[in-house]
């Protein structure tokens, strides 16, 4: 079982060591993306950043932006989404992903939301290609 929450300070070294675990294999990856939620959170930009805890460690991460889309306005950028590997394929990225959009829906009055990942993993949530 697993909680979700608001990142804290002292979630910052965990956040970081899961992301760079969860990149490590993906062929896709440039292996920077703990450094993209250093520069959002250095920059005041992550609108939305949570963890999901399991028995009081931290095991999983999304963070959401807001991005700039022509002629749009209030729109977001969702990612990264971590998970432990060792806890992948539990349902923790999938419900990390929709706590993060209700928050957008509900307490940003979000438009809209972009990602770049497995369409297999994001199609579920509504996005398309």
């Amino acid at each position: 079982m697993f909680s979700i929450r608001k990142e804290k300070s002292t979630d910052i070294e965990s956040i970081s060591k899961i992301t760079k675990n969860a990149f490590q294999s993906e062929p896709h990856s440039q292996h920077n993306e703990h450094k993209i939620i250093e520069k959002l959170r250095h920059k005041g930009k992550l609108t939305v950043s949570l963890v999901a805890e399991r028995q009081m460690e931290v095991v999983g991460h999304i963070a959401f932006s807001p991005v700039v889309i022509r002629d749009t306005s209030n729109w977001y950028g969702l990612g990264p989404l971590s998970v432990c590997p060792q806890h992948q394929n539990n349902g923790l990225g999938t419900a990390l992903v929709n706590a993060g959009l209700n928050i957008l829906k509900q307490n940003f009055n979000a438009q809209g939301c972009v990602v770049l990942g497995e369409p297999s993993f994001y199609e579920r949530f509504q996005f398309t290609k």
